[in-house]
């Protein structure tokens, strides 16, 4: 079975990386459809209706499949690897992967209010929203590639000083929205 280790391995990260996409995606078609019920009609019902379509293309046909096989291939990996489990880096990753479930999670509880035409959120507030699989991307990436390499607290202190560039990030960009509504 240990021959088929990398092409798991590849099987796996290629639905990582599809499943971010969609986690990285679907925030700024929120961001769309929050925006565009400020819009006047028709063309809020016109906008509205496309990115509603986009949104459950995005959700159902690249994002939740790929989470599914993702995961599939990491248990298959870890049924493989069954060592791993003892890795501290393995625990504080596994972490992580349960916090973008939540995400996930969230996320579809977003996709199914504004299907609904029930908005909750600023555009915003789903700005910041969009941040967060960046942090769990970055914080997983690192622990995979540097696992023990790095001492814990430099770690977090990264995560935390990206995730403040990131909100700094979206303050200008909120600024230059405000000076430039076009932008």
């Amino acid at each position: 079975m240990l021959e088929y280790y990398n092409y798991i391995k590849s099987l796996h990260l290629i639905f990582v990386i599809t499943w971010f996409a969609g986690l990285f995606y679907i925030p700024r078609l929120f961001v769309y459809q929050i925006e565009a019920f400020q819009k006047p009609s028709p063309e809020k019902e016109i906008l509205g209706k496309q990115l509603k379509l986009m949104a459950k293309r995005l959700w159902f046909i690249i994002t939740w499949p790929s989470a599914i096989l993702a995961t599939l291939f990491a248990i298959w990996l870890l049924i493989l690897m069954p060592a791993w489990l003892q890795q501290p880096w393995m625990h504080v990753k596994l972490g992580f992967v349960i916090l973008l479930f939540v995400y996930h999670g969230i996320s579809h509880r977003i996709y199914k209010q504004l299907q609904q035409d029930v908005v909750k959120w600023s555009s915003n507030q789903m700005r910041i929203w969009n941040e967060g699989a960046t942090i769990i991307l970055f914080a997983v990436i690192f622990l995979v590639i540097v696992r023990d390499a790095v001492n814990w607290i430099y770690g977090v202190i990264g995560i935390l000083v990206l995730g403040v560039l990131l909100m700094l990030g979206i303050k200008l960009y909120k600024r230059i929205r405000d000076k430039n509504p076009k932008a």
